[in-house]
């Protein structure tokens, strides 16, 4: 499941498992360093204070997915896929997100995150200017770049620890489930 040792499986009334029914792998990574999971956690609060959620999945999918997070794809695929598209719409969005049918804003959204993923460096006035021009604010911008880098640094520490997707995730319909695994794989065990 992981490279490093984890702790033992957590308490039983851990409050993973009355968010997930289950103590998550990348929970049980975190059990070495509960307060980086902790700081981590306030920092994604205060990153979605203010950000459509609708948005902070989507620029969190596209980041997740040009850093090949499976874990990540699949956790924020199936928030997308329960609240707010179906599986046949969210597979064409990760597949390629310019071609799914998305409106222009969702692209563009989709399109900084990603870059910001793959080269931040690479990121333009352009960019920026593009978002506003459809009518997001600065810091609307900001939040995008915000929840593309976060989710740079969870990917990169699941990747990075060989932390595997959870085994739940194989429960989703073959097509789907290997759509979505853009990296590792789904934990078997």
């Amino acid at each position: 499941m992981t490279f490093i040792e984890t702790h033992p499986e957590p308490r039983l009334d851990d409050p993973a498992r009355e968010v997930y029914g289950y103590v998550p792998n990348f929970v049980q990574l975190f059990s070495q360093r509960p307060e980086v999971f902790a700081a981590w956690r306030a920092l994604l609060a205060a990153i979605r204070a203010d950000m459509d959620d609708r948005r902070y999945e989507l620029a969190t999918v596209a980041a997740a997915k040009q850093v090949r997070s499976s874990y990540c794809v699949l956790a924020h695929g199936s928030v997308l896929m329960d609240n707010f598209m179906g599986a046949d719409e969210f597979q064409a969005v990760v597949t390629d997100h310019r071609a799914a049918g998305l409106d222009e804003v969702d692209v563009a959204v989709m399109d900084l995150a990603a870059k910001v993923a793959r080269d931040a460096t690479s990121v333009t006035q352009e960019d920026v200017d593009r978002l506003r021009g459809l009518g997001l604010s600065d810091a609307d911008v900001l939040d995008v770049v915000l929840a593309a880098a976060a989710r740079s640094f969870f990917s990169k520490t699941l990747d990075a620890t060989g932390t595997q997707p959870d085994s739940a995730f194989n429960g989703l319909p073959d097509t789907l489930r290997v759509a979505l695994t853009v990296g590792r794989p789904i934990y078997s065990g």
